[in-house]
């Protein structure tokens, strides 16, 4: 998967799982910030990434992710790294 095709499909769990609004969602929204989410918003949002690629975010990739562009780049290292 391409980072651009992580990102559309990242963009797509946004939406129908957080009702965020799609123009909202860029790779430099913040997520706590920009996009309001808390503790269990960024737990879903893993648990969903696992869910729709396969590959499972550990909590040491997950823990410095702030932005929509940082998922992108912990889930396409994870893709590289197979």
């Amino acid at each position: 998967m391409t980072e651009e095709q992580i990102f559309e499909e990242l963009k797509s769990i946004l939406v129908e799982s957080f009702m965020l609004e799609p123009d909202d969602i860029t790779r430099e929204a913040h997520l706590f910030h920009d996009l309001d989410f808390d503790s269990i918003d960024a737990i879903d949002l893993a648990a969903k990434v696992h869910a729709q690629t396969g590959k499972q975010l550990n909590p040491e990739q997950f823990r410095d992710v702030q932005t929509v562009g940082d998922v992108v780049s912990v889930v396409a290292k994870l893709f590289a790294d197979e």
